[in-house]
């Protein structure tokens, strides 16, 4: 009885996707709007609630305003596991394009809703229900957005260069905050503090309303994914052939974590990590600056703004430094520095000068950059194509709110707690420890191809080439591309074809 041949697993130049640049640019462009859209929000909502107070809680002390509205923006984040959870499970059944449109849509509604808020004066207490729904609605929709803009620019970029490319989301956001707290440090300098709580409080949210619908034009203009659309086709192809599918149909989210659980706790992480040190710069530092070292309210926003643009402008450039020596290595470099950098940070901060205040922030806003810009590129490629969305949305967003929201709340309860200004610091190093010995067990991702995904290169050039040099391709696994499974004889020379019929 004859053998049946092997399966013969090799690629050909029909396997690879070829990256269209202005298709790349124009995904890259669309989704960054909605990440600094989201951003922008937390900027101006963090800035203004010493403003806000008193607009829906007139006949409360201060302290019970600021507890209400620090409450409210804690709100978003109870909400945002729920919707990472929904949209993460509809983005890898109906597409990330569809889910990302609608996300913005709703996050852009909701912040322009913020602006056109009755008070206090108009409806009672309604007024702060009011804002406390809406916040809760916005943050349902910000759940689908990081994990949908994470996995939707993953899969459109190169392999050789998906950590530079993933790295311009987290620019985008940051450059969104720092866009947001600059606007509101600017009309506070113009109108002054009653026009602010009078009517000019408004004027930030009100603008998210034209900001949003360029916003959304733009990432109406994006199309699908190729790594996705693949695995759309190969679904379909299986269900046509009664076939079952490879794998590549999609999962309900307890499929997910029964299917994913360790690497979801490992992107878990790694996230509470870095997003432990990012909250720290962005939400806490301000009021820190302001109940802790004696700045007025406008100097706190102000001196961390320089260090937010500067921080986010040189994202990029640790993200092409994961595609040169690899994701593990820069995230390292990340916690590490948090280890190293952040008792000197907080020593500098109490000395009180602006200079020192300013180098202080830099030395955290360090290793933020090292762990942001390489999560948006290590975390997706966790996961295979046909689940990476759903399982992106449990992770990142359940790491988020727990860690990333409660952080400004937990550092000021340590130090309430214990006296000591310097337990920021610890904390921080604390969860960057965790963080580092995490590492050893992530993947390195690193200029290989997505699991689940076909390579993906820059031009037909660079497809040629990596055909012609599979073979000796550290950064291939023939075993993991997602070939289809049918059998070919393996290729015979003549002199073989010769032997056979002697």
């Amino acid at each position: 009885m004859a053998r049946k041949p092997l399966l013969r697993r090799r690629l050909n130049t029909s396997h690879i996707n070829v990256v269209d640049r202005p298709k790349l640019k124009m995904a890259l462009g669309g989704t960054m709007v909605g990440n600094t859209m989201e951003w922008y929000d937390v900027g101006v909502f963090g800035y203004l609630i010493t403003t806000m107070g008193p607009v829906f809680l007139p006949e409360a002390d201060r302290s019970v305003q600021n507890l209400f509205l620090l409450g409210t923006f804690g709100a978003t984040f109870i909400a945002r596991p729920l919707g990472g959870v929904y949209f993460g499970w509809l983005g890898d059944k109906i597409g990330r394009q569809k889910v990302l449109a609608m996300t913005l849509i709703i996050m852009a509604a909701a912040t322009l809703v913020v602006g056109l808020l009755p008070g206090y004066s108009q409806l009672g207490i309604w007024a702060a229900a009011l804002l406390v729904v809406t916040k809760l609605v916005q943050g349902f929709s910000t759940g689908g957005e990081y994990a949908g803009a994470t996995t939707f620019v993953s899969e459109h970029a190169p392999d050789k260069r998906r950590g530079f490319f993933a790295s311009f989301l987290d620019m985008g956001s940051y450059l969104g905050f720092a866009i947001g707290a600059g606007l509101v440090s600017v009309l506070q300098l113009i109108l002054g503090q009653p026009a602010m709580e009078a009517w000019g409080w408004r004027l930030p949210f009100l603008l998210a309303g034209p900001l949003g619908m360029i916003a959304i034009y733009f990432r109406m203009k994006i199309e699908e994914s190729p790594a996705f659309q693949a695995t759309l086709d190969a679904e379909e192809g299986a269900a046509a052939s009664s076939q079952s599918g490879h794998g590549v149909a999609p999962m309900g989210p307890v499929g997910i974590l029964k299917a994913y659980w360790h690497r979801i706790l490992l992107a878990m992480i790694l996230v509470a990590a870095a997003n432990t040190v990012g909250y720290a710069l962005t939400s806490y530092m301000p009021t820190y600056l302001t109940s802790n070292k004696g700045y007025d309210e406008l100097h706190g926003t102000l001196l961390t703004i320089p260090v937010l643009v500067v921080m986010a402008l040189c994202i990029p450039l640790t993200g092409h430094l994961s595609d040169v020596i690899g994701r593990r290595p820069v995230l390292w470099i990340g916690a590490i520095s948090t280890v190293v950098l952040s008792l000197p940070a907080f020593l500098l901060i109490g000395v009180g000068g602006i200079w020192s205040t300013l180098l202080g922030l830099a030395l955290i806003a360090f290793p933020v950059t090292f762990y942001v810009a390489n999560l948006a590129s290590a975390l997706p490629a966790l996961f295979p194509t046909a689940h990476r969305y759903g399982a992106m949305g449990i992770a990142y967003n359940f790491a988020v709110a727990i860690f990333g929201g409660t952080t400004p709340f937990i550092i000021a309860a340590l130090i309430k707690a214990t006296g000591n200004e310097l337990m920021p610091a610890y904390y921080l190093i604390a969860t960057s420890v965790i963080s580092a010995v995490t590492i050893f067990f992530l993947p390195e991702s690193a200029r290989r191809p997505l699991p689940g995904s076909m390579p993906s290169v820059q031009s037909e050039a660079a497809a040629r080439e990596l055909v012609a040099t599979q073979d000796e391709n550290p950064m291939l696994d023939m075993n993991e591309l997602p070939f289809d499974d049918t059998y070919e004889p393996p290729a015979q020379s003549d002199a073989d074809l010769s032997a056979m019929s002697a």
